[in-house]
């Protein structure tokens, strides 16, 4: 049989969440059609799947408002250049993975031009109003959904959509192996072991940092047998939390620090100490009992603070639909709030059971053999664009 020839496909990760799901979606479309060619920007998993990244996808993971305001510019010219290679070059398609306010402009002038848009993730329509609904409209030739309430929200607004469930809950297993993980990390015996996951990228650590080293020095003087984890997603803020161990005369912390293994360390855990984002999926997913705390900058939680209408901020809790995961947020966020808050939920075992009940339940849900189910909704794009 002759070679078919290789058919281009455009994607845009911006952040090492995305990276992992573009990589699982990659492969996934090569192993059903060995012709996919694809290139734009990603991350280090994606090019192991044979990706070509035309920009570093670190250029693009900036988080809040007041920080993309100070790297506009740059961020626009990325997406100027990208947007005229992709129109000359006519992809066959388009995916765009997560990081919507870069990829949905992008999207809208593809789709204005006849290459079809995929959106791969929802924006977060259910947590920052209906207006975005009209936008992505817009923008979307069609909508792979990986919550389950997302689907009915998008078929009222005409937006075609699949749900195809969370790559996460495929990966991980139902009942990770606690004490595997600890011999792997080289846990002290007999530890008391809390996971700290500050964020990954460089504007989370640079408003999370302090307050986890804070919080973790406060801990260890009511838990003496306490050892702390804490994986960095790279080198950047891996230094960025180094930087704040110095600041803080914690660097004689028991501390494991990692470079990735995020997985690892939450399994290790009895808690977990966790930023607000896809990690609090990740802890729910492996059943570690958690506390979420989030920062950002006065004027990013300003202008967010006026467009949230959800009552809560963690995936856990949104996907529950109820409080079960203690939440502190910005001024709340403080290192006494928050070493109470673990150290209430370390002596609680109800209150532990009550987490990883729902965190079972939501599993179940989400594990749809996402990979496969989303390559076929791509697939299926592809096909019906050709006819």
């Amino acid at each position: 049989m002759p070679e078919q020839p290789a058919v281009s496909v455009g994607m845009v990760a911006g952040e090492a969440s995305g990276d992992l799901l573009a990589a699982h979606l990659i492969a996934a479309l090569k192993a059903r059609r060995p012709q996919l060619r694809f290139s734009g920007i990603g991350g280090p998993k994606m090019i192991a799947q044979g990706f070509e990244s035309q920009v570093p996808m670190e250029k693009l993971a900036v988080r809040g408002y007041a920080e993309v305001l100070r790297h506009y510019r740059e961020i626009m010219g990325i997406r100027r250049r990208l947007a005229a290679r992709l129109l000359a070059e006519r992809p066959a398609a388009f995916i765009g993975v997560d990081s919507s306010d870069f990829n949905l402009d992008l999207e809208r002038q593809l789709k204005q031009a006849g290459i079809p848009a995929i959106h791969y993730v929802s924006p977060s329509i259910w947590a920052w109003r209906g207006w975005r609904l009209r936008r992505i409209a817009r923008s979307v030739t069609h909508l792979l959904a990986m919550f389950p309430f997302e689907p009915a929200l998008y078929e009222q607004a005409g937006v075609p959509v699949t749900y195809v469930g969370h790559p996460l809950a495929d990966l991980i297993p139902m009942a990770p192996d606690k004490g595997r993980a600890r011999t792997e990390l080289r846990v002290p015996a007999g530890s008391r072991v809390i996971a700290l996951l500050p964020g990954s990228r460089h504007s989370e650590l640079h408003y999370m940092a302090d307050l986890f080293v804070q919080t973790a020095r406060r801990l260890l003087q009511d838990l003496p047998e306490v050892h702390f984890v804490c994986p960095t997603a790279s080198r950047a803020t891996r230094e960025l939390f180094e930087a704040a161990l110095r600041r803080h005369q914690a660097s004689g912390l028991p501390l494991t620090l990692l470079f990735g293994h995020s997985h690892e360390a939450l399994a290790a855990a009895d808690i977990a100490l966790v930023a607000s984002g896809t990690a609090t999926l990740e802890a729910a997913l492996i059943k570690t009992p958690m506390v979420i705390a989030y920062r950002q900058s006065a004027v990013t939680w300003a202008l967010m603070r006026r467009m949230l209408y959800l009552p809560y901020i963690g995936l856990p809790n949104i996907l529950a639909g109820e409080p079960l995961v203690p939440e502190f947020v910005q001024e709340k966020a403080t290192p006494g709030a928050l070493a109470n808050a673990l150290l209430e939920l370390l002596h609680d075992a109800g209150a532990q059971r009550r987490q990883t009940d729902k965190f079972r339940e939501i599993h179940a849900v989400l594990q749809q053999d996402t990979a496969h189910k989303a390559a076929d909704a791509v697939l299926g794009v592809l096909d019906a664009s050709r006819k």
